[in-house]
């Protein structure tokens, strides 16, 4: 007993639709380079993120010490430091005095320092003081 030729045709067809093992397996040497590639990408993205945040909150935080250590009159007092808390976080800062060239200048440093993933980055922010313009302040 015959077919009919169109029943046949179509077991053909369904019988070659597979993947060979060859094609399998280069598609899986190919996920294997893919995927660590793109996930040392998200992760340099996300540290990225994650150091800018930071060190727009560190900026922040050196720029408010420099302030505060000039209001108080403590600012050429010699090298301070201190830890300065942000929500859960913890910004450890450090500032240092040096005179800056020949001139009657000291110059300022404000070092806050901070951690992502595991990796210690720092800001700092520098400014130069006249030490004999003495800061005064009055009160009436």
């Amino acid at each position: 007993m015959k077919f009919p030729r169109t029943t046949s045709s179509r077991c053909a067809n369904r019988c070659r639709a597979g993947f060979t093992l060859a094609e399998v397996l280069a598609a899986l040497a190919f996920m294997a380079i893919v995927i660590p590639v793109a996930v040392q990408g998200v992760q340099v993205a996300s540290r990225a993120g994650q150091v800018g945040a930071r060190k727009a909150v560190a900026v922040r935080i050196a720029d408010r010490v420099l302030n505060e250590l000039e209001a108080t009159g403590q600012l050429l007092t010699g090298a301070q430091s201190g830890v300065v808390r942000e929500g859960d976080r913890e910004f450890p800062w450090t500032i240092q005095s040096q005179p800056w060239l020949d001139a009657q200048l000291n110059q300022i440093t404000v070092r806050v320092t901070f951690q992502v993933q595991g990796q210690e980055f720092d800001v700092r922010l520098t400014t130069l003081v006249d030490p004999n313009a003495a800061t005064t302040t009055t009160t009436e």
